[in-house]
């Protein structure tokens, strides 16, 4: 007809049988899933697109910011020089610099020993315990 549009046979038929409706169940719950997963990936797609360009502004800004970290160095050497002649400036804000960076190894250092060996020790345990509770057996502490 005229100005109709393409419908289902189930659209057309009001009057199928409950054998034929069940048996489009399985098209339909497809049909459903893929157009969810198509969704999902368009809306993730999405996401990622803004979250890489938002990377790419931080890394803008931390490339700048090393700059201007640079550029302050330089007007501490500068205001040493005021004081000092310019060489010892230099020396003096560069053993500033080296005891910064030998604080930042150390508690790096002991960070990383704290956090090693990498495996979840504590659940580990936590879980063999369970276990044992469960076997109704304990661990006797000494």
């Amino acid at each position: 007809m005229y100005g109709e549009s393409p419908n289902t046979d189930s659209q057309r038929d009001p009057k199928r049988s409950l054998a034929a409706l069940i048996a489009d169940v399985p098209r339909l719950l497809g049909d459903l899933v893929r157009g969810e997963i198509e969704s999902l990936k368009s809306e993730m797609v999405d996401k990622l697109k803004h979250a890489g360009v938002g990377i790419g502004l931080f890394v803008g800004a931390a490339f700048i910011a090393l700059f201007a970290l640079m550029v302050l160095i330089a007007a501490a050497v500068l205001g040493f020089a005021e004081v000092v002649p310019a060489w010892a400036a230099a020396l003096i804000v560069a053993g500033i610099l080296l005891l910064i960076v030998a604080i930042l190894v150390l508690a790096g250092v002991a960070l990383v020993k704290k956090g090693t060996p990498p495996a979840p020790t504590e659940t580990i345990e936590s879980i063999k315990s369970d276990v044992r509770a469960i076997k109704g057996t304990r661990k006797r502490r000494s």
